[in-house]
């Protein structure tokens, strides 16, 4: 996805952790499933501060790309991880809360295969966005 000057971008280099992993993980050991988060949420807090990711505003639509290595996974179980992705935007203070006042109604997942480099972009576009707004 091209992004324009005033789009803010976080790239988010890698997989993060799907649904079944993390599932599995807490019926092992519930700490385990306590460190996976805690893991992978400040992952997320510091690819926001080397990318420099600014504070957003309540946005009217956010766009995630999901590049995985390949096509094995089912879309709903790797877009559990955005639960960590809110939770490190918020860590970093690029959003105050991750809650519905300041988090998005619409949002936009897009599944590519890239297995050379795979990654989540999240894409915080320019306001206004009157075309996709209801």
């Amino acid at each position: 996805m091209q992004n324009s000057k005033s789009e803010n971008v976080l790239i988010i280099k890698g997989e993060l952790i799907d649904l079944n992993t993390y599932i599995n993980a807490e019926r092992a050991n519930r700490y385990k499933g306590a460190a996976i988060k805690r893991l992978e949420t400040e992952r997320v807090f510091w690819e926001c501060k080397e990318q420099k990711i600014k504070p957003v505003g309540k946005k009217s639509l956010v766009i995630f790309e999901w590049y995985n290595k390949n096509s094995r996974k089912d879309f709903d179980n790797i877009e559990f991880a955005q639960k960590f992705i809110w939770d490190g935007l918020v860590m970093a203070k690029v959003l105050p809360e991750d809650n519905q006042e300041n988090t998005p109604a619409m949002r936009l997942h897009i599944h590519e295969v890239d297995p050379e480099n795979p990654r989540v972009e999240i894409h915080f576009p320019p306001e206004p966005l009157t075309a996709f707004t209801p």
